[in-house]
C-alpha cells in the first residue's frame, strides 16, 4: 500500500489504544542455513546492509494457542493460516458498540501488515523459548504493570500525559528498540560508514544513530527512550548492544535495566535477519529471543508527520472534560 496514502489517516489511528505491554540457547525452529552467502561489502570492507527494508509480517509475536505445539507449519496450513488471518482482519465490526464504531473502524485495506506469514513458515516471531511465548513477568515487575493499568484505567484522560506515547507521537514500537512491525509504516532506511549505522524509522521518523568506534556507554545516570547503543561487528553480523532505557517506553514489561542485544545479518540479496534479545531480570524471569526478517522494498521514505496533525490529542480532552461536566 502507498505508505504516503497511509500516513493521511494518523488523526483516525491515534483512537486507538496502544499497546500495553546469559544468552538463551538456540532454538531448534530456524529458518534454513543461509551460511553460503557472502553479503556485499561497502568500500569500506564492512557487510552492506544499506538500503531500504521492511519488516510486515502476518506472524504474532507469540504463537497463537490453535499452534500450541506446532513450531513452523507446513506450506498447506501457512496458507490456510494467511487466509484466515486476513478474513479477521476484514470483517464488519460495526455496531458492536459507538466506541468500537470509533477505535477500530478499520479493516486491511487501511493497514500494511504484510500478505503472509514469515518464509520459514513459524508460527511466532519469538524463537526462544522453544514453545513461542514471553516468559512470564516476575512478581514485581507483574505488580508493576497491573499497577499501572489500573491507574490508566481511572485516569485515561487526565492530561496528555495520561494518554499512550503514540498518540502523542513521541514513540512507536516500530522504531523500538527492539524494531517489531506495526500495522502500517513498516520501513527502514538503513545507510552506513565506516564509523557509523543510522536506521531512519518510517514511523514517526525517527533515527537511530548508532555509533560503531568503540566509545563505551554513557554514564548509568543518562536515560533515554530509545536506550544507548554501540555497535560491532562480529564476521558478517552487525551486533547492537543497548543500555540506559529511561523505562518510559515498556516493552512487554520491561524496565529501565533492560539490556537489549540485536543482530542484524544480510542473508540473501532480499533478505536481512533480525534478531534480538530481552535481557531484564528485574522484569522477565529469564531472557527471551525474537526473530524477525527484513524484506528488500522500494524507497524513497515520505515524512510522517505526527505532531503536526494530531487534533485527535486536543478532541480526545475535550471530549473528557465534556463527559465529566455531564456526569458520566
Amino acid at each position: 500500500m502507498n505508505r504516503w496514502v497511509i500516513a493521511c489517516f494518523l488523526a483516525c489511528w491515534l483512537y486507538l489504544p496502544a499497546q500495553v505491554s546469559a544468552q538463551p540457547s538456540r532454538p531448534v525452529a530456524k529458518a534454513a542455513s543461509t551460511a553460503s552467502y557472502t553479503p556485499p561489502r561497502t568500500p569500506d570492507g564492512q557487510p552492506d546492509l544499506q538500503g531500504y527494508w521492511s519488516n510486515a509480517t502476518l506472524t504474532p509475536l507469540e504463537r497463537p494457542a490453535q499452534f500450541a505445539n506446532k513450531a513452523v507449519l507446513t506450506p498447506e496450513e501457512a496458507a490456510a493460516y494467511e487466509k484466515q488471518l486476513q478474513v479477521e482482519g476484514n470483517r464488519d465490526r460495526r455496531g458492536e458498540s459507538a466506541e468500537a464504531d470509533v477505535n477500530g473502524a478499520y479493516n486491511q485495506f487501511w493497514y500494511d501488515r504484510g500478505k503472509g506469514i514469515v518464509g520459514s513458515r513459524r508460527t511466532s516471531l519469538v524463537i526462544d523459548p522453544p514453545d513461542g511465548k514471553i516468559p512470564p513477568l516476575t512478581p514485581e515487575a507483574q505488580k508493576r504493570v497491573d499497577s499501572t493499568r489500573a491507574y490508566n484505567a481511572a485516569h485515561p484522560a487526565d492530561g496528555p500525559e495520561n494518554r499512550s506515547l503514540a498518540e502523542r507521537c513521541i514513540l512507536w514500537g516500530t522504531a523500538g528498540p527492539p524494531m517489531m512491525p506495526g500495522p502500517y509504516n513498516n520501513a527502514y532506511h538503513i545507510v552506513q560508514t565506516k564509523d557509523y549505522v543510522m536506521i531512519l524509522v518510517e514511523m514517526i521518523h525517527d533515527a537511530r544513530i548508532i555509533p560503531l568506534d568503540g566509545r563505551p556507554h554513557v554514564a548509568s545516570g543518562v536515560r533515554q527512550w530509545m536506550g544507548d547503543a554501540r555497535g560491532h561487528w562480529e564476521g558478517n553480523t552487525l551486533v547492537v548492544d543497548s543500555t540506559g532505557f529511561n523505562g518510559k517506553a515498556p516493552f512487554h514489561g520491561s524496565d529501565q535495566n533492560l539490556h537489549l542485544t540485536e543482530r542484524f545479518t544480510r542473508v540473501s540479496p532480499d533478505t536481512l535477519q533480525y534478531e534480538f534479545t530481552v535481557d531484564d531480570p528485574t522484569a522477565f524471569t529469564k531472557p527471551w529471543t525474537v526473530e524477525v526478517p527484513f524484506s528488500k522494498t522500494e524507497g524513497p521514505i515520505f515524512e510522517y508527520a505526527c505532531t503536526e496533525g494530531n487534533y485527535a490529542m486536543t478532541d480526545m480532552l475535550a471530549g473528557a472534560r465534556a463527559a465529566e461536566k455531564a456526569g458520566h
